[in-house]
């Protein structure tokens, strides 16, 4: 039987032993344009809600971290980096791209080692890189961490935006609001942090999860795993359906690294509210490459004032086409949140792909 054919039937046997409405999360903004331009979603019976998570490390920065990074830029002789898709995420009143039209002193890192050339590139003056994201890029910042140490770079800092995600999904499933029936976890990173990452969602909170790939039929089995269980046809457990890339350990190197040169902290995530334990920052050892110590900048509270709801979004209380400033004054040309910024992003994904709501 071809993949298209076996999709097909896996996709029938879904729509005949699925009565009652199941909302199921995919956290990763991946998953989310996958099953968009696999098809998948529209072939889901109409009982098969599929909600966005917080996998999107764009959308969770929260403004006070950009404003941080503008106020380095404005008041310090400053270089600063980062990954392409933060430029036109706004912090309180401005985002990073303002700044580089009005100074030039904002560059795309495609990888966190790239700054290790470019601080001696700046010669004498300070590289600020904003590390944003989470487990999956965390062992490559926490990389160029330790090797600039090694080396003695004396003008390269981090400001360090690096979430965990564990804690943020014991904030979702643990809410009173939370209507998740299953959880599609974030392969990559799985494929970092291992299986067991994962494995307190149905422990905890009896709640199916699954670890799947990007391909179609991947995304297919790994719902129909989860229905399964939704249905009473098998317990709550956690199913890895990704063991080509996802052991139940992870990745041994690449987690030592992260227990050297990071400890955990509590963060603010953007449209959320603070979370414990959910940032890496960097420890002691450390502690000389933190930007904000290096340079004395204070992180703020700003008060959110776009108006859009990036924060119900990503916790999976609406859809993005829910949102009242959906289409209709954000869009990928004007981005209102961070949401419509990202290629990860629920709501440009939802943008690009059409705002037809589920069946």
């Amino acid at each position: 039987m071809d993949t298209k054919r076996l999709i097909t039937c896996l996709m029938e046997d879904i729509r005949k032993k699925t009565a009652s409405e199941l909302n199921l999360m995919e956290v990763c903004g991946t998953h989310t344009r996958a099953f968009f331009q696999s098809g998948i979603r529209e072939m889901l019976p109409p009982s098969i809600r599929l909600l966005s998570g917080p996998g999107c490390p764009v959308c969770v920065t929260d403004e006070a971290c950009i404003d941080a990074a503008i106020a380095l830029l404005k008041e310090k002789d400053i270089h600063l980096a980062t990954f392409g898709d933060m430029l036109r995420v706004r912090g309180t009143h401005e985002s990073l791209s303002d700044q580089f039209g009005k100074r030039g002193n904002v560059s795309i890192a495609y990888s966190p080692l790239d700054c290790l050339a470019l601080s001696k590139k700046l010669s004498g003056r300070q590289l600020v890189f904003l590390a944003v994201g989470f487990e999956t890029t965390a062992p490559s910042i926490a990389l160029a961490v330790k090797l600039a140490k090694e080396n003695g770079i004396g003008n390269l800092s981090f400001l360090m935006a690096l979430k965990r995600m564990p804690p943020v999904l014991h904030h979702i499933l643990a809410a009173k609001r939370n209507r998740l029936h299953g959880i599609i976890c974030p392969g990559h990173v799985a494929a970092v942090m291992g299986a067991r990452y994962f494995s307190f969602i149905a422990q905890e909170y009896a709640i199916p999860a699954v670890i799947c790939g990007f391909e179609a039929m991947d995304m297919a089995c790994g719902i129909y795993m989860l229905t399964r269980q939704c249905n009473g046809q098998e317990r709550s457990s956690l199913r890895n359906l990704y063991k080509t890339c996802v052991g139940d350990e992870g990745n041994a190197t690449a987690n030592k690294l992260l227990q050297e040169v990071f400890e955990v902290d509590e963060a603010s995530w953007r449209g959320i509210g603070r979370i414990k334990d959910s940032a890496y920052v960097l420890s002691s050892r450390y502690k000389d490459f933190d930007a904000l110590n290096r340079f004395c900048i204070r992180l703020s509270n700003p008060l959110p004032k776009s108006g859009c709801s990036c924060g119900d979004v990503i916790i999976g209380n609406i859809l993005p086409y829910e949102c009242r400033m959906f289409e209709v004054v954000c869009r990928p040309q004007n981005p209102l949140g961070p949401c419509m910024v990202s290629s990860e992003g629920s709501c440009a994904i939802y943008f690009n792909n059409g705002r037809v709501p589920m069946k």
